[in-house]
């Protein structure tokens, strides 16, 4: 087994030479602290942060976020930018759930007066939004309603009354990207998604009520319309199994398209296909057709959630200010421009488990937000902070204009289950504040909280390096898990 040493190059930043596996094409980089590179190397990401170097056409370098772990091909807060015309797109760098994401809602609720109510708002959120593996929403999706969210994804939410569309102004990309083709997701995969809109799913998926306890920066913070002991919902959820098929399906073609074209990969799961090649077309346009049918799920969420808040509290959703502050994709691969070497190109970048970050002033921020940065939505484990940050112009000339997006895991889903087999941690929760829900006992061990790094360790990292700065951190009150 080769050795992949890390080379401490600035402070929260290593670099994996060019020298660590045959075939690299640029350096790894990953941004860590000095406390979590024992962790990392134990866990032996840096070899796939290697492997993804050796891809054609990958830009400036493979790079790698502090909530980095061991995935499919890519790591899991991988990010890897390819030139357009030599580089290549892969599957395992987006990943299965394409297009999970992070949704936040505002409400001018305070936690001092309805600190009590948390338990039957939680109960009120499980019974109203579905959960859980394979759960089905009230939502049966036609055929022509399935081809329009596939190529206008959240804005078929608002046309067919379940949001606002000042929603979409506060959403990555719109809440939809163009050069699509649903005529491209095949029979089964559509068959998965017949009733999965509004839907959770399982796994990391959640749904949390959280209260405001700290602002770091009060000039975003107020921007973003966040301030203390305020209540807030975020939701974690993705594609559900219609990006899960439109992946397993696609690997399988691309593992042809390797071999027809002679890529020499380390790993097979690193399968992929010229950008330029109709499977990498097609996948792209696949990819986008899934991500716009994850955006579609999360608005619609958003929908349901504003719907049981307002049942409970007798008043409509707009007099709660259930708002958007913002939504934001983790799962993706997206054509950017971007500054290499003090020129502008168009390259495609693969976040797999990384955000978009990006910094004051960018035009696809939206206008109340421009003067500070994007929203950057990380959310920690059911026990423990979230937090909100916003993106620099750092990180553009770091990360592609990328950060991390969560905790990231450190407990394998067995390991967890074996480290607390016999624990309650529905008590052990209670006992911290924290009520929660969860359709499946084995679902509440795979997400305990010792099975994730603290995400204030994450956050450290990103701040430090400078491609995120804080905002404010939000403890979990509710929590409702598939």
């Amino acid at each position: 087994m080769p050795e992949f040493p890390l080379e401490k190059i600035a402070p929260f930043r290593w670099r994996l030479a060019e020298s660590a596996l045959q075939g690299m094409r640029v350096p790894g980089e990953i941004f860590a602290s000095d406390e979590m590179i024992p962790r990392i190397i134990a866990d032996k990401t840096p070899q796939q942060v290697a492997g993804v170097a050796t891809l054609p056409g990958i830009v400036r370098a493979s790079f790698a976020m502090p909530d980095i772990h061991w995935g499919y091909g890519f790591p899991i807060g991988g990010v890897a930018a390819f030139d357009l015309d030599k580089g290549v797109v892969s599957p395992g760098g987006v990943g299965y759930d394409i297009n999970c994401g992070v949704t936040l809602i505002r409400s001018n609720l305070q936690v001092k007066e309805i600190f009590n109510q948390i338990p039957k708002l939680t109960d009120a959120l499980f019974d109203h939004i579905p959960c859980g593996v394979g759960s089905e929403g009230k939502i049966k999706l036609s055929q022509r309603d399935q081809d329009e969210i596939l190529s206008r994804g959240a804005e078929w939410v608002v046309k067919a009354g379940y949001a606002d569309h000042s929603d979409l102004d506060r959403m990555e990309d719109h809440g939809r990207l163009d050069d699509n083709d649903p005529s491209l997701v095949s029979a089964r995969t559509r068959q998965r998604a017949e009733r999965q809109l509004g839907t959770l799913g399982s796994g990391n998926h959640f749904i949390e009520i959280q209260k405001v306890v700290d602002i770091y920066d009060e000039q975003a913070a107020q921007a973003f319309g966040l301030w203390k002991g305020q209540i807030l919902v975020m939701i974690h959820s993705g594609s559900r199994g219609l990006g899960h098929q439109i992946c397993e399906e696609t690997l399988k073609i691309m593992q042809g398209v390797v071999r027809r074209e002679g890529i020499d990969l380390p790993d097979r799961q690193l399968a992929c296909a010229p950008i330029r090649s109709t499977e990498g077309e097609n996948y792209l346009k696949a990819m986008r057709c899934a991500a716009n049918f994850a955006w579609a799920n999360r608005l619609t969420m958003v929908g349901l959630v504003r719907q049981t808040f307002a049942s409970f509290y007798k008043k409509p959703w707009q007099s709660l200010d259930m708002n958007l502050v913002y939504d934001v994709c983790h799962n993706i691969a997206q054509i950017e421009s971007h500054t290499v070497e003090g020129k502008k190109r168009q390259l495609c970048v693969h976040r797999k488990g990384a955000t978009r970050a990006l910094g004051p002033g960018d035009p696809r921020i939206p206008d109340a937000y421009r003067s500070v940065g994007q929203p950057i939505l990380i959310p920690g484990d059911m026990g423990r902070a979230s937090y909100v940050l916003a993106g620099t112009n750092k990180a553009e000339e770091l990360t592609f204009s990328s950060s991390c997006h969560g905790a990231g895991r450190l407990l394998s889903r067995h390991a967890a289950i074996n480290a607390t087999r016999g624990e309650d941690i529905v008590k052990q929760l209670a006992a911290q504040g924290v009520f929660l829900r969860a359709k499946e006992k084995g679902t509440i061990h795979e997400e305990v909280p010792q099975a994730y790094k603290d995400a204030k360790d994450v956050t450290d990292v990103v701040v430090g390096a400078g491609v995120s700065k804080l905002v404010a951190r939000m403890k979990p009150l509710g929590v409702v898990k598939g």
